[in-house]
């Protein structure tokens, strides 16, 4: 099909993106990878009056490995986030991640910021922000704001973003020196979206959970943090049945989605089962 009548801008920086979006919100759309954009615009699920391509805006871009966080800009690539030995030194689930999206030609092209921002619940990178308690900042006319990974994801394609509101960087506090991470998703084997996808950090003390992180992605509307199986876990012994019952009572607290290619048992069953095989892998 073919895309209603638009107008196209290329914005040569934040101030100006920010500023053409301020004019219009409802009628105005941003671009970067394009990868969920285009074909909505192509079936006229989308009909904005403005298209603002942010591919250039250098401030939206890098990716920074501090003493103590890490910053990712929200126009970087799944491909140099594959790429970058600085942040695979201190985050290895990044690049376990973005091994398993798509092929490279949409790796190279799309960005973590317009997967977060779009919040499909099949998306893998929101269970990876979850999972490493990260702030997502954005921005307005009015300034920036920063929202923990928690609370941005809403509903099913919403976040907390408002409509005149861009966002712009990943803020990620550098984890402890044994803090380990591990990413599993079972794939959709047409669209390679995740069924269920889940990241987990653990830290473990003497045989004991010091510090369970869970973000848990494919199974609800949204992407959440597996609290009630973290909670459960924190200051037991990392033994098999208490990692299985942590995943058993995550499943249970789950409201799961339904669809022709999974049920929403289907999907219980699947939280509990990655959720038992990620803390398994980051235990040993």
């Amino acid at each position: 099909m073919i895309p209603a009548a638009f107008d196209y801008v290329r914005a040569g920086s934040l101030a100006e993106a920010i500023d053409l979006l301020r004019r219009d919100p409802d009628g105005t759309k941003l671009v970067a990878g394009g990868h969920t954009l285009i074909p909505t615009l192509k079936l006229r699920l989308a009909s904005p009056a403005l298209l603002v391509d942010i591919r250039g805006v250098a401030e939206m871009k890098g990716i920074l490995v501090g003493e103590d966080s890490i910053g990712i800009g929200a126009l970087t690539t799944h491909a140099e986030l594959l790429a970058s030995n600085a942040l695979h030194q201190v985050l290895p689930i990044f690049r376990q991640a973005a091994n398993l999206i798509a092929d490279p030609q949409v790796r190279n092209r799309g960005t973590i910021g317009g997967s977060l921002a779009n919040a499909d619940p099949a998306a893998d990178w929101p269970a990876i922000v979850i999972a490493l308690k990260a702030e997502l900042e954005v921005a307005s006319a009015s300034g920036s704001r920063r929202v923990a990974a928690n609370d941005f994801f809403v509903d099913i394609f919403s976040t907390a973003l408002e409509p005149d509101e861009v966002l712009v960087a990943i803020h990620i506090p550098r984890p402890a020196a044994d803090m380990r991470f591990t990413y599993r998703k079972i794939r959709h084997p047409a669209s390679g979206y995740a069924v269920v996808g889940v990241a987990a950090g653990l830290r473990v003390n003497v045989g004991v959970a010091a510090d369970v992180s869970i973000g848990v992605t494919g199974a609800a509307g949204h992407a959440f943090p597996g609290d009630v199986a973290a909670k459960f876990l924190a200051g037991k012994a990392l033994s098999q049945g208490n990692i299985e019952e942590a995943a058993r009572l995550q499943s249970a607290a789950t409201e799961c989605l339904s669809d022709r290619y999974a049920s929403a048992e289907y999907r219980a069953s699947l939280v509990r089962t990655e959720i038992t095989r990620a803390l398994l892998a980051v235990a040993a």
